[in-house]
C-alpha cells in the first residue's frame, strides 16, 4: 500500500451496507461447505464473521490476529494469534478486506487449504481470496463503520476544485 495522500478516493461504508456485503458472502459461500468453522482475521474480520457464522450457522469460530496496519499506513507485519486449523482444510477464513494481499500472504501460509473469503477485494489482493463480493479501486480507501463517526461531507464537485 502506497502513502495515505495517494488515496483519491473514499469510500464510506454504513454498518447496513457492511451487513448486507456480508449476507451476499453468506449466500455465495453457502453451497460450498459444509466447513469445520470459521477463523475470522483480526480485527476487520471479526464482524463479517459474526454475520456469516449466522447466516451458515457456524458455532466455532478462531481468530487469527495479523498486524500490518497503522490507521492508513502500512507496517511491518506481526502474527499476534495463529489458530489450531492445521493445514486449513474444511475451514472458512474470513476478513473484511484483502488490499495488498500482504495478510492474505500471511494467513494463506497458515492455512493453505482453507477457503478465503472477503467482503471487498482490491486487484493487488484479489488473486490471493476464493471469494468476495465488491472490488474496489486499488487507490480507494474503505472507511469501515467501525472507523468513522457522522459529519459533514463537502459535495465531490467542491473537492475536486478545492473548494474550502
Amino acid at each position: 500500500m502506497a502513502d495515505p495522500a495517494s488515496y483519491t478516493r473514499h469510500f464510506p461504508v454504513s454498518w447496513d451496507e457492511l451487513h448486507r456485503n456480508a449476507k451476499a458472502l453468506s449466500w455465495r459461500l453457502v453451497d460450498q461447505g459444509p466447513w469445520k468453522g470459521i477463523v475470522a482475521v483480526t480485527r476487520g474480520g471479526l464482524v463479517p464473521a459474526a454475520i456469516i457464522a449466522r447466516e451458515l450457522e457456524i458455532r466455532l469460530i478462531d481468530t487469527i490476529c495479523v498486524s500490518t496496519y497503522d490507521h492508513m499506513n502500512q507496517r511491518e507485519s506481526m502474527v499476534l494469534k495463529g489458530t489450531e486449523g492445521g493445514d486449513g482444510e474444511g475451514w472458512l477464513i474470513i476478513d473484511d478486506l484483502v488490499d495488498t494481499g500482504k495478510t492474505a500472504i500471511i494467513v494463506r501460509k497458515m492455512l493453505p487449504k482453507a477457503h478465503f473469503a472477503t467482503v471487498y477485494a482490491k486487484p493487488a489482493g484479489r488473486p490471493l481470496v476464493d471469494t468476495f463480493i465488491t472490488e474496489v479501486s486499488q487507490d480507494t480507501w474503505i472507511q469501515f463503520p467501525w472507523d468513522i463517526e457522522l459529519q459533514y461531507a463537502q459535495p465531490i464537485v467542491s473537492r475536486t476544485r478545492g473548494d474550502k
